[in-house]
């Protein structure tokens, strides 16, 4: 469901037309005539945290889905039914276009973007936050345009950018999901076999927090961890801010044969993979780490193992799933007891819609 929003302040909205004048002079600078922005981190999470929030800076839309589209003369934003009021009121008075996603005659960005720039032109974005099947249309859809993909252009101009999120990483014990990462792993190579592949490459966060029975809280509402996960059949070469990682967890993940590398290092090792058979799903791995091992290797184009594996639950996790029920209900019914209770006395409810003004407590919905 979209989420809350409040009119944002009219000092924030002058700000955009600042930004897109200083990008469109990067885009000069590079040469480039059509920049992309989508909505995504370097691992095509669904949710994305606040360093990766280059759209919702560059449009002032703070919508968890869209796609912006800045070029010299006009700036434009795609999004879905869910945020056309939204976006409408958050993009007033920026420059920004609103492209209602799905509406007569409003173009796809593809479409856009064909109708807009000409042969030999060049098409920009960050390949780290496009995944490899968006790539592969750009290159289908507009053949005779050259596409950019090594600079973040947006990360240029953010002089306050916030830092990229780094927070402890934790072992989910075995208790709460009743089996081993060795055992999962074991699995995951057992695929690998299956379809032929000497390495598997692995950037979706939730898929690696799974394999290696690890959590952390870099992306709000979502314990992952910002980290990329390359196997082959007997080692595993794990890519983190080790800051994240105390002793203990170190001494874990050595316990599985996992190598540490610094989160960037992941682009120089894979490009230096060659003549290997490699497994990854082109709709969760980025452009940049695609670009670097195709035509080097043999590409097996898959969905992600651990994606339906661990979509078969132990018992362990299904019972833990039920306790899980249990106290939602628990909270949802005293919720529902307080909400009731609060509209016998205030029946116009004005007095306790929103969580800002103070008067609906908390821990209402909360077991304790």
């Amino acid at each position: 469901m979209p989420a809350v929003f409040f009119e944002k302040k009219d000092e924030e909205k002058i700000m955009i037309p600042e930004r897109l004048a200083a990008l469109r002079e990067k885009m000069r600078a590079y040469g480039v005539d059509a920049y992309l922005v989508p909505t995504a981190d370097y691992h095509e999470s669904e949710y994305v945290g606040t360093y990766f929030k280059a759209r919702t800076y560059i449009t002032g839309f703070t919508g968890s889905a869209g796609t912006a589209v800045i070029t010299q003369d006009e700036a434009c934003l795609w999004t879905d039914g869910r945020y056309f009021v939204q976006a409408a009121k958050e993009l007033a008075g920026t420059g920004v276009t609103l492209m209602k996603m799905g509406q007569e005659g409003v173009p796809t960005v593809e479409e856009y973007l064909q109708a807009n720039t000409k042969e030999g032109m060049t098409i920009g974005f960050d390949g780290r936050v496009v995944n490899e099947m968006l790539g592969e249309t750009l290159e289908k859809t507009l053949p005779e345009r050259f596409l950019s993909y090594r600079s973040d252009l947006i990360g240029e101009i953010w002089s306050d950018r916030p830092a990229l999120s780094a927070e402890p990483v934790w072992i989910l014990d075995s208790k709460y999901t009743g089996e081993s990462a060795a055992d999962r792993l074991a699995k995951v190579r057992e695929k690998m076999k299956e379809n032929g592949a000497e390495v598997h490459i692995l950037t979706a966060l939730d898929d690696i927090a799974w394999m290696l029975n690890i959590r952390g809280n870099d992306i709000p509402c979502n314990p992952v961890v910002l980290s990329y996960l390359i196997l082959t059949e007997t080692e595993g070469h794990l890519f983190i801010q080790e800051a994240t990682l105390n002793d203990e967890v170190k001494q874990y993940l050595a316990g599985l044969g996992i190598s540490i590398h610094p989160y960037d290092a992941v682009y120089d090792f894979a490009a230096g993979i060659t003549g290997k058979t490699i497994l990854l799903e082109k709709a969760k791995v980025n452009y940049t780490i695609c670009q670097s091992v195709m035509g080097e290797n043999t590409i097996v184009n898959v969905m992600n193992p651990a994606s339906s594996l661990k979509a078969l639950k132990t018992p362990v996790e299904m019972e833990n799933i039920r306790k899980a029920h249990v106290k939602d209900g628990v909270a949802v019914t005293r919720f529902v007891y307080w909400l009731k209770k609060e509209y016998r006395k205030n029946p116009d409810g004005r007095s306790f819609r929103c969580r800002e003004t103070g008067i609906l407590p908390k821990r209402a919905g909360r077991l304790h």
